[in-house]
């Protein structure tokens, strides 16, 4: 199983405490060893690292648990190869242009037959069935809008479009457009939401700690998101097998089943 890693918050935040546990399970305290990959949203930019080596082992990965970036939106991947060569061009997450914004998406599982026709607007360049499921899921909403939606019209959208994909096998994904996440759980995903009153929080793959409420402000709000949770000693949600939420401003803000 791959390993997903989001951040949502209301105001630009580095990430580098959670992506110190994160990285060790490319590796060292897990099996994943394909590749790995982490964006971050800057406004309407993106910056995006990848590498097809292991995190534990990747020169990228020093650089990034190194460099406070800020921002409000994050994900990252942790890969172990499925479908597709172990190559950069397999490598999450994957980047897309729609309405004149940057999307990026991640992929945890292995979706089966899963070969529906792409009609050029958005192609995979790997051999991944998970890239191919983005450019179908970007697809069909630019055949659906051909202007950004209203929030409640994305919502609804995406949810029938991910039953689709979801009805070939194991699809938890992560997907941004910089303004909100939405993370889909099929399997495992769960979640926190850091806010005041901010405490100590200690990893789970390493002896690490930090006390939040020494770098934060009391108005800030946090929310991260991950295939199994990165602290032992805060209360993580477990998101429901089928069901697609939306995080928006460091919080959940809307959730509805995927399937009947």
């Amino acid at each position: 199983m791959c390993q997903l890693l989001g951040m949502n918050c209301n105001t630009p935040t580095d990430i580098c405490f959670s992506f110190e546990g994160f990285r060790t399970r490319g590796g060292l305290t897990d099996v994943h060893r394909d590749g790995w990959g982490i964006a971050f949203f800057e406004g309407a930019g993106c910056r995006s690292f990848i590498d097809a080596r292991a995190t534990i082992e990747s020169p990228v990965a020093d650089l990034v648990r190194r460099y406070p970036i800020h921002s409000t939106n994050v994900i990252a991947h942790i890969r172990k190869a499925t479908q597709g060569e172990i190559a950069l061009e397999n490598t999450h997450p994957f980047t897309r242009e729609l309405w004149g914004r940057y999307w990026i998406f991640a992929h945890n599982g292995n979706l089966k037959d899963f070969d529906p026709p792409l009609d050029g607007n958005f192609l995979p360049v790997g051999r991944t069935d998970s890239e191919r499921a983005f450019c179908w899921l970007l697809q069909n909403l630019r055949a659906r809008f051909a202007t950004p939606p209203a929030r409640e019209a994305l919502c609804a959208a995406l949810r029938e479009l991910t039953a689709g994909v979801a009805a070939h096998g194991e699809f938890n994904y992560l997907l941004s457009n910089g303004e909100s996440l939405f993370a889909h759980c099929a399997t495992k995903l769960s979640y926190i939401v850091r806010q005041a009153p901010f405490t100590v929080a200690h990893l789970k793959d390493q002896d690490m700690s930090v006390d939040f409420s020494e770098i934060t402000s009391p108005d800030d709000r946090v929310a991260l998101i991950a295939t199994l949770p990165l602290t032992d000693n805060e209360t993580w949600t477990t998101l429901t097998p089928g069901t697609l939420t939306l995080f928006v401003d460091g919080a959940p803000l809307w959730a509805a089943p995927t399937v009947d």
